[in-house]
Parts: C-alpha cells; structure tokens; sequence
C-alpha cells in the first residue's frame, strides 16, 4: 500500500490561502460585530485602530521581505493581507451603518462589503453613501490607506509574481 505524496508546497499554501479566505468571510458574516459601536465608542475605535496598525505592520513587513528577497510565500500572504483589509474596512462600515445617520442605503453586512470593494475600486459611490461624519473619516482613511498601503502591496504582488515566473522559466531552460 502506497501513500500519495503530499502536495507541492506551492498548492499547500494556496490551500492555506482559499481555507483562510473562508474563515475570514465566515468570520465576517457570523461574528457579533453588534457588540461594537454607540454603546462602546472607545472599545470599538480602539479595536479598528489597533486593527489597522497591525495590518499596516504585517504588510510593510511582507512588502520590505519581498524587496529583500527574504519573505516566505509573499504572493499568499499578500493576497490574504488584502482581503483582510477589506474585512476589517467593511466590518467598521457595518458596524457604523446601524446609526441611520452614518450611511444611506447601508443595511446589511452584504452592503457593508459591496460599499468597501467599491470603494477600494473607484471614488463612485452609487446607491450607499456616507452622511455621517464618523462614515466619512473612515471612508477617507480607506482611500488613502488604499493609495499608500495597498496600492504598494498591489504592486509588490506583481513584482512577486513575474519573479516567480522569471525563476520558473529560468529554471526549465
């Protein structure tokens, strides 16, 4: 009897990255973020601040690790830092979303991450905007956290592609 190899390491991360990206969403649409908001102002910024911060730490690491040439599975770990990202911004949306005053058209946890891809994607809006003032910092954090941060780990994530495709060729030619 005979055991199948396992896997490449390539196929095991994304494997780790398709099973991490599930957690994540299920996570998202099963978490009581109802907990946060205008009954624990200071808890709840503080976890969205602390959040970011974390973040921003782990994808300046991954990205510095990448330009060194020492980061571990960059293009996975990328991946997921951006889906992370939107997660942490659509969840912040939601949770503001239950003051009416705060967003127009923004119900559901569904409409709280359509509004952070569009948001990611374009400066367009359509039919969920920000009317508050808390929606609309948060709103401007995410466009400049987008310009800087995930606009530059975009751009790494290509650059970690092609060298993994040029190591690639190289290596069967």
């Amino acid at each position: 009897m005979s055991e199948n190899p396992p896997p490449p390491a390539d196929v095991r991360a994304w494997y780790w990255l398709l099973g991490s990206f599930t957690l994540l969403m299920v996570g998202y649409f099963t978490l009581p973020l109802e907990w946060f908001g205008d009954r624990r102002p200071v808890v709840s910024w503080g976890v969205f601040v602390g959040a970011l911060a974390g973040l921003t730490g782990t994808l300046v690491a991954k990205i510095v690790g990448v330009m060194r040439g020492t980061a571990q599975r960059p293009v996975v770990w990328l991946i997921f830092l951006i889906c992370l990202t939107m997660t942490i911004y659509a969840a912040t949306y939601y949770v503001l979303g239950a003051r009416k005053a705060e967003f127009n058209g923004l119900e559901t946890r569904l409409d709280a991450l359509y509004f952070t891809v569009v948001t990611m994607a374009t400066v367009g809006y359509g039919d969920i905007t920000p009317s508050g003032q808390a929606a609309r910092l948060v709103v401007v954090l995410q466009i400049g956290y987008n310009f800087v941060f995930l606009a530059t780990a975009a751009g790494t994530l290509s650059r970690a592609i092609r060298s993994n495709v040029e190591n690639r060729i190289r290596r069967q030619g």
